[in-house]
């Protein structure tokens, strides 16, 4: 467990992974993939009970990522914890890559608890297994992380109070609430507000926080409800990092070329 000073460069560390593996594939979803870096580097490396050396330790915490086309944080996040090389990000999205557009167990990759990709599933998974290591009498906890665009889903609803009838106080799901999906602001879409009240009405024990705040992040993620089933809406920007593209809802689904890698990474703070 990295202690909370170490954990700032650590979110520098995967940001510039992301975008040093986003121009290699040429295609792929930066914005989102940014704006989780700090709750990825929180989970992995202060709050989540893991073993790089060990992917399948039965005692381990597990990670369920519902929106799979962020999956370059995800890899990123892995390969900086010592799960898998570095040098293979950039082979995201190719042929024959363990790394593909949306996470996949059979692809061989270490880390990977479910295939992901197809939206409105991961809470569902999340509370299946939640009840598996209940059942097993296990301190184990589960994570799920969410876009908020993803909330439009409604089997999202149905998990939701799944979860809060079972009391799965050892599930914590965590909205990405940077309030943009692909077609632009999540409320013109189709507005999810008030979604902290939404989520309590459901039987959830709600926490809202600054999905930047390395320390606040910390001290929700490890200090879940004793009863119920907890609920991070974490307030991110997405493009966090890159001050050119922040809260740009046209980088949700698009990959920079050389010339804008090389200007990101320059810019990263």
């Amino acid at each position: 467990m990295a202690d909370l000073s170490g954990l700032r460069s650590k979110a520098l560390s995967v940001r510039e992974n992301i975008i040093r593996s986003l121009e290699a594939a040429g295609s792929g979803h930066l914005g989102g993939s940014l704006g989780l870096a700090d709750v990825f580097t929180v989970l992995y490396f202060h709050t989540m009970k893991n073993r790089p050396s060990e992917p399948q330790w039965i005692e381990r915490d597990r990670l369920i990522l519902s929106i799979g086309h962020v999956a370059p944080v995800l890899y990123a996040t892995l390969a900086e914890a010592g799960y898998f090389p570095k040098d293979e990000l950039l082979t995201l999205r190719k042929l024959g890559s363990r790394l593909q557009g949306h996470p996949g167990r059979d692809h061989g990759l270490p880390g990977i608890e479910i295939s992901s990709g197809s939206l409105g599933q991961g809470l569902g998974v999340a509370v299946g297994m939640a009840l598996g290591q209940r059942q097993q009498k296990s301190a184990s906890r589960v994570f799920c992380i969410m876009g908020d665009g993803e909330l439009q889903e409604g089997s999202v609803w149905e998990s939701a109070m799944s979860a809060a009838h079972y009391n799965l106080s050892n599930l914590t799901a965590i909205v990405d609430r940077n309030g943009l999906q692909i077609d632009g602001s999540t409320e013109k879409v189709m507005r999810l507000e008030p979604l902290k009240k939404k989520w309590e009405a459901f039987g959830w024990h709600v926490e809202e926080v600054d999905g930047h705040n390395i320390a606040a992040l910390a001290a929700v993620l490890n200090n879940p409800h004793s009863q119920k089933p907890t609920m991070l809406l974490a307030q991110t920007i997405m493009g966090k990092g890159v001050p050119e593209i922040e809260d740009d809802y046209r980088w949700h689904g698009k990959a920079p070329d050389a010339e804008e890698a090389q200007r990101f990474l320059l810019s990263l703070y």
